[in-house]
């Protein structure tokens, strides 16, 4: 069973994202907070696997919320699934180096809601189409000059470094075995061990990584 907690400043959001993902036989929603300091609190109390997060809220907003929640002592496995009306490159590129797994919009329907919250809790991240390209070109606004990979980087090994970079380009496992002619178990192999070495939780975090390293650099197609 798949736990959330919904983090939203409007009560009828909050209401109907509660009775959509509360409908689900895999999903049960254990809080609901209307700020951020609120959504820390009940984080901290119910250990959710995923937290639905609003990024703007009055008091402390979702970007800030998302860095503390993911920060509290035994929240390793917390995954954020950001959702926001304002599709905008900041909040985009914050949101992620806040470490959050997914980034979806408000006007989403209620399936890619569902499938988003399945998604993140299987340990993908999950970010908008429309979002996506903006993500890209806001690496390319904030880093004019390649910046200096941090030294985890030395360790991992060629195949591994080739597998970073396909998924910064957005390759799922499957893909990537298709790409390396290799079978999707050997990729999961590569990609736990990329995730160990560098310290990330998740493929969110490693995109984020990639492109701030500058292994991948905006304007470089990462997948081909």
């Amino acid at each position: 069973m798949i736990s959330v907690l919904i983090a939203d400043d409007q009560t009828i959001v909050r209401a109907g994202f509660a009775a959509l993902l509360d409908a689900q036989d895999d999903i049960t929603v254990v809080g609901q907070a209307g700020d951020g300091r609120e959504a820390v609190r009940l984080a901290e109390r119910s250990r959710p696997d995923i937290v639905v997060m609003d990024i703007r809220m009055p008091g402390m907003d979702g970007i800030e919320a998302t860095r503390r929640i993911l920060a509290l002592p035994g929240a390793e496995n917390v995954r954020v699934l950001v959702l926001t009306t304002f599709d905008v490159d900041e909040y985009v590129y914050d949101a992620l180096a806040a470490g959050a797994s997914g980034f979806l919009l408000k006007d989403a329907t209620a399936e890619e809601l569902v499938c988003a919250v399945r998604v993140v809790a299987g340990g993908d991240s999950l970010l908008a189409p429309q979002v996506t390209g903006r993500l890209i070109r806001e690496f390319g606004r904030q880093r004019r000059s390649r910046p200096r990979p941090p030294a985890e980087l030395a360790t991992l090994t060629a195949r591994e470094s080739e597998v970073l970079v396909l998924i910064a380009g957005g390759l799922s496992n499957g893909e990537i075995a298709r790409r390396l002619v290799v079978s999707e178990h050997t990729v999961k192999t590569h990609v736990a061990r990329v995730f160990t070495k560098l310290g990330l939780r998740d493929r969110a975090q490693a995109v984020v990584l990639a492109y701030e390293s500058g292994v991948v650099v905006p304007g470089e197609n990462a997948a081909n």
